[in-house]
């Protein structure tokens, strides 16, 4: 028999932010909840009770305002569009190809031809004419040309953090099948490259205090053969124009999803405990997991120790000032600056919080391709081992 699932329930902050998304993203109610891992009609719920507490004319003018956004938005995307094709098309006939149409054709997986025929300044029909005159065998050139394209688009949709090893398993989860070393040799003469990190870390852990410890149950053996059998907790922070922002997260090891967070001015304890919470009503895992964090007051903590004792969770402490004891969740915290954080400056917390939201429920959990799963994303890990779990279980 298929294992029964357990309905799950979120925080608060959650729901607003997943309704800040909606109603901010200009995305459809069943793209935002695809992107979240959410029901349409749970957010659409949401949504309405969002709506109810404001008055009708508070949201007519945010609907303009959206509206007008939104337009302003496309003129800009097709602007930035028109400015890459030109790009493109430098490069392009800078290597002694001199048709317009060849230039089409190399570049019509990445846009519209129609868009790529104006902007050269080219005959749609003209180009579909020549098209049908050419052999269909494509000569080597063209398909470096057309692959150097592809490796543009997937290193510009993902933030432009991927280096070669994720581009290349994109390329392949699309049915092309090119050698790593090509890919990498590529990326190099198109000058691209993963970003990398700044250090800078102020000081969130402070483990002098007198509050009992755990044992080291993991020892860096940093495995797990199912979901929500060890969840790793850290805390972290988010320099903005008005002070830190800090940010505790909660990470299941064998997925390496983001399963639970929390963001507050402060670091007292009830930040992790809004973690841990969101974490538990999300995937109300089964007595025995084992929940890993540093010394810090905050984990030590009575009301936190408290939470994990009600639920049957086990805790277990890294030794005193050795991070590497928990270095999958230094390794999410130094992605999330890396890749997100220090590419942008933050006028605001409420400005931080909207983006960390974003990278973690949409980009970390549902987009990034993660080595350590078989470059698949936390949430098609998660799909996969809960299928096999259930199938085991029947």
């Amino acid at each position: 028999m298929a294992e029964r699932r357990t309905r799950r329930s979120f925080t608060r902050e959650f729901k607003a932010q997943a309704v800040k998304r909606l109603l901010d993203g200009g995305k459809g109610l069943s793209e935002v909840a695809t992107e979240l891992g959410i029901g349409t009609g749970q957010l659409s719920q949401w949504r309405t009770e969002h709506l109810a507490a404001g008055s009708a004319e508070a949201l007519a003018a945010r609907k303009a305002d959206q509206a007008e956004t939104q337009r302003l938005k496309r003129e800009v995307k097709r602007l930035e569009e028109e400015v890459e094709i030109l790009r493109k098309a430098a490069a392009f006939f800078q290597g002694g190809r001199v048709t317009k149409f060849a230039f089409v054709s190399a570049e019509r997986a990445n846009h519209a031809v129609a868009t790529l025929c104006r902007v050269a300044g080219a005959s749609v029909s003209g180009f579909y004419a020549w098209l049908r005159a050419i052999p269909a065998v494509q000569t080597r050139a063209e398909a470096e040309v057309e692959l150097r394209g592809q490796i543009g688009r997937i290193f510009t949709a993902r933030r432009r953090v991927y280096g070669s090893p994720r581009v290349h398993a994109e390329l392949c989860r699309g049915g092309l099948r090119h050698s790593r070393r090509r890919v990498e040799r590529l990326m190099r003469e198109m000058g691209l490259s993963a970003l990398r990190g700044r250090r800078r870390t102020p000081r969130t852990t402070d483990s002098r205090h007198e509050l009992p410890i755990a044992s080291n149950l993991l020892a860096r053996t940093f495995t797990a053969e199912r979901p929500d059998q060890v969840w790793l907790a850290d805390i972290s922070y988010i320099p903005t124009g008005e002070g830190f922002l800090y940010l505790a997260a909660i990470k299941d090891m064998a997925t390496r999803e983001i399963v639970g967070w929390s963001m507050a001015d402060h670091l007292k304890s009830e930040l992790c405990i809004g973690a841990l919470v969101m974490a538990i009503q999300r995937h109300r895992p089964p007595p025995g997991l084992v929940h890993h964090g540093d010394r810090g007051v905050q984990y030590a903590s009575e009301p936190y120790r408290a939470v994990l004792e009600r639920h049957c969770i086990t805790q277990s402490m890294s030794r005193r000032g050795n991070c590497l004891d928990n270095a999958p969740m230094e390794s999410f915290f130094a992605s999330l600056k890396t890749e997100h954080v220090h590419q942008v400056s933050y006028r605001t917390r409420e400005e931080a919080r909207t983006a960390v939201f974003e990278y973690i429920e949409v980009f970390h959990n549902r987009q990034r391709l993660h080595s350590g799963v078989g470059y698949r994303t936390p949430a098609e890990a998660r799909a996969s081992m809960e299928g096999i779990t259930m199938r085991s279980a029947a």
